[in-house]
């Protein structure tokens, strides 16, 4: 049996992992007519684009280059693992903080 929304909602998740621009773009198209499946890779896709601000802005700022690379990589693999979930139709969260992020997030 396929998930009617996942298949209703899996344009809208997955413009929220181009960028974070994707992500207020996909807010805003899901803001009107909620969908379970593109609210919750929202909220991944956020904590996702949070992550690599503070990665831009405090560790390569602060901790220097190859702290940077490192934890660049690290939200790398996290968006990767995400995308794939939409792909998949699955509600996948990533390691480590994606239980936080639908925490943190849940009133999108």
């Amino acid at each position: 049996m396929e998930n009617t929304t996942a298949k209703d909602g899996k344009v809208i998740a997955i413009i929220s992992y181009i960028t974070i621009i994707g992500t207020l773009i996909a807010y805003i198209l899901n803001k009107d007519k909620k969908n379970y499946f593109a609210s919750f890779h929202i909220r991944q896709a956020l904590g996702i684009g949070i992550l690599y601000l503070i990665n831009q802005w405090i560790i390569y700022a602060y901790m220097g280059r190859t702290a940077g690379w490192a934890v660049g990589i690290f939200i790398f693999v996290l968006w990767v693992i995400a995308l794939i979930g939409v792909i998949q139709d699955e509600e996948k969260k990533v390691p480590v903080l994606g239980d936080h992020f639908q925490e943190w997030f849940k009133n999108i």
